[in-house]
């Protein structure tokens, strides 16, 4: 064997041993559909991937421009849909403008990438994606990590360092334990202090709500996804248009790669259009009453059922899908060690017969989290 041959050998050994290999699973959820398999595992948290005007758009999209854009953004890759989009984000945002990234990850890759550096202290929730914590990493700026959602811990960290700048980086409800953030708070610190607050919004279907006089007297960049709430492909930063314009000259992620597909944006602009409509609302609310059958007053669509060891995760996740239900297994490094879940994503779509289904499904396995059933 080579000397590359054994280092994979060994990178790959370590994953095994530890129970964390993976392999990505083919789903059709139109097979799925057939087999009455009922996936509790997608961010399509409005169903939109499947509503016509979505799917129509992008039909529309690809007849006028093709498959492709062809180019980066400051080529000859932009087209009038991505212009439209990043207008109507920064309507829905309350900002002044907006402006897109290929991918939500990537979008927080730019973001950081930008405004962070050597001479700037990042503070990063415990909990933050990955993307946010690599965004920091290829910056190259100094980190400090505050506890769980504790924005007296941001304030103390603040008083004390002696860094020129600051940025304070969280998600607003987070993607593997489906609580929000005190966004308020974190503002209030931010405006004490002069730091600059990014705020990740990727699953925040459901709150929580930036609400204008919160904000107010803070530097605030909001990123957001176009694949969940939006159900199409892309990302987004929404803030003041001197910072979105620096993005756009200043961003790695943004100049060298080529612009979102045609088809995608168009999708993604048609969604936020249902979104922003009364049908945007009764989905909304629909989503709210499904997350309430399951977890009532449970602030978003994402409800963890924490397991401890990965091998327990699994065989309960196994288990679901004997039942007929698709509930991902969430392993190591996606959460810390001795935290593996299975994580629920709920629908707007899902019937309160399928919740109901499952959530019984569940109480043979969680019976303290439902206490109410015999």
């Amino acid at each position: 064997m080579s000397r590359w041959d054994d280092w994979v050998a060994g990178a790959t050994h370590a994953i095994v041993a530890a129970g964390q290999w993976r392999a990505p699973r083919t789903f059709d959820p139109t097979a799925a559909d057939a087999e009455g398999l009922v996936t509790f595992a997608s961010n399509d948290y409005l169903g939109l991937t499947h509503h016509p005007a979505v799917q129509r758009a992008a039909h529309e999209a690809i007849d006028r421009w093709g498959t492709g854009a062809g180019a980066a953004r400051l080529i000859v890759g932009s087209r009038p849909v991505h212009d439209e989009l990043e207008t109507e984000l920064a309507a829905w945002k309350g900002t002044e403008s907006a402006v897109l990234f290929t991918t939500g990850f990537v979008a927080n890759l730019g973001v950081l990438g930008t405004f962070a550096g050597p001479d700037t202290l990042v503070c990063s929730d415990e909990f933050n994606h990955a993307s946010l914590i690599d965004g920091r990493r290829l910056a190259g700026a100094p980190l400090a990590v505050y506890r769980h959602c504790d924005a007296a811990h941001v304030d103390e960290i603040l008083r004390g360092t002696g860094t020129e700048r600051a940025i304070v980086v969280t998600e607003s409800a987070f993607s593997m334990d489906g609580d929000v953030a005190p966004v308020d708070k974190l503002a209030e610190v931010c405006a004490q202090h002069g730091a600059l607050l990014v705020v990740d919004e990727a699953h925040a279907v459901l709150g929580p709500t930036l609400a204008a006089d919160a904000l107010r007297g803070v530097d605030v960049l909001r990123v957001g996804t176009l694949s969940k709430t939006l159900g199409a492909l892309g990302g987004f930063v929404a803030g003041p248009t001197r910072y979105t314009d620096l993005l756009v000259n200043r961003a790695r992620a943004y100049i060298f790669t080529t612009a979102s597909t045609p088809a995608d944006t168009a999708a993604a602009l048609a969604a936020l259009r249902v979104l922003r409509s009364p049908e945007g609302e009764a989905l909304r609310a629909r989503l709210r009453a499904n997350v309430d059958r399951l977890r009532p007053g449970h602030p978003s669509p994402i409800i963890p059922f924490v397991c401890g060891e990965e091998a327990r995760a699994l065989a309960a996740a196994a288990e679901l899908l004997e039942r007929g239900y698709l509930v991902t297994a969430i392993r190591p490094p996606t959460v810390p060690p001795g935290t593996s879940r299975l994580r629920v994503a709920l629908s707007a779509v899902h019937t309160a017969e399928q919740i109901d289904g499952l959530a019984a499904a569940l109480s043979t396995l969680f019976p303290a989290c439902f206490p109410d059933r015999p």
